[in-house]
């Protein structure tokens, strides 16, 4: 038996959430006696491969066929579901993104499997087999028991660190067995944004909200994300004015994101932002209302005109990297 872990790849490359998933993917196989299997699938180099033994991995399926690379949910799932059943798998580990969300369910029906998604932490016990996840937004936590004999686990970015484990598998090759039939995504053209931190990567998040008042007032926040290397993000409204594109908005009806410092510019609070931010190991808000909900959640709080406060951080970066 063992638990095997889903490692999807961009460009032929992992990145953290990947390693991510192995390290609690080998925190759990120890508390089950149990060995840790990665499956990828789509053209991956030799040597990002070697990358997940540094985890704990002792088994690498590797399927390099480029028809992955269209991300097909019902296509992996069905890969996915073939590799737990070559490696006896009892536990199934995914990313909790847009492909892992769509791919376990799937996953869970094939398999005859329990799913819980958005896990952020160890089994609570493992008889029984009990999770933790958020629930109402980060408001409340909820511990769930497993009773399947296959379990499914989407587990929250940046919830568990990285811990490393150094073993020496050599990558075998895995024939899923997948037709041309299993894939039905096509895709017509790809556009993909480069020279910036993506939200999903970025440990440091630069957000701004209403209170930055317009587009061009932008450019001091990207000049802080700069020198922090970090990414940037916006509020819904800011969104739908058309002041930053869609995809910086976090927020429960945008992407869900939990950087270990989030800082809030001009961002009021409300609920529908918070349960998208709420994860972030430290929140630091800058309002000129002291009744603004961001405090409530904000590890550190800064009563004040954006506009004077966000100069006096630059320039205290500045001093500081000099």
């Amino acid at each position: 038996m063992s638990v095997l872990v889903y490692t999807e790849n961009w460009d032929g490359k992992f990145k953290k959430i990947s390693f991510e998933l192995v390290s609690y993917a080998t925190s759990i196989a120890n508390q089950l006696n149990l060995s840790v299997a990665a499956l990828s699938l789509g053209p991956v180099d030799s040597g990002e491969l070697s990358k997940l033994a540094s985890y704990g991995v002792s088994r690498i399926l590797n399927n390099p066929d480029e028809r992955f690379n269209t991300l097909d949910n019902q296509a992996i799932a069905k890969a996915v579901a073939a590799a737990a059943e070559t490696v006896q798998a009892s536990i199934i580990v995914l990313a909790h993104n847009n492909l892992g969300k769509a791919v376990a369910p799937r996953l869970a029906v094939k398999l005859k499997a329990g799913l819980v998604s958005a896990v952020n932490g160890l089994p609570i016990s493992t008889e029984p087999f009990v999770v933790k996840k958020m629930l109402f937004t980060g408001k409340a936590f909820g511990m769930v028991e497993m009773l399947s004999k296959i379990k499914v686990i989407t587990l929250s970015s940046n919830s568990f660190g990285l811990v490393e484990n150094l073993v020496t598998p050599s990558p075998e090759a895995f024939d899923a067995g997948i037709l041309d039939a299993d894939f039905c995504t096509q895709v017509q053209q790809t556009s993909k944004v480069t020279g910036k931190v993506l939200l999903s990567d970025a440990d440091i998040v630069i957000s701004g909200g209403r209170g930055m008042k317009a587009a061009e007032n932008w450019s001091s926040l990207e000049e802080l994300a700069s020198l922090l290397g970090a990414g940037t993000a916006c509020s819904r409204p800011v969104s739908d004015e058309g002041w930053r594109p869609h995809s910086e908005h976090v927020g429960q009806t945008g992407k869900i994101i939990a950087p270990n410092l989030y800082f809030a510019f001009g961002i009021s609070g409300a609920i529908q932002h918070l349960g998208g931010v709420s994860s972030s190991k430290v929140i630091v808000a800058v309002n000129k209302d002291p009744d603004a909900p961001i405090f409530e959640a904000a590890d550190y709080g800064i009563v004040g005109d954006v506009f004077k406060v966000l100069p006096q951080f630059i320039e205290a970066v500045k001093e500081i990297k000099s």
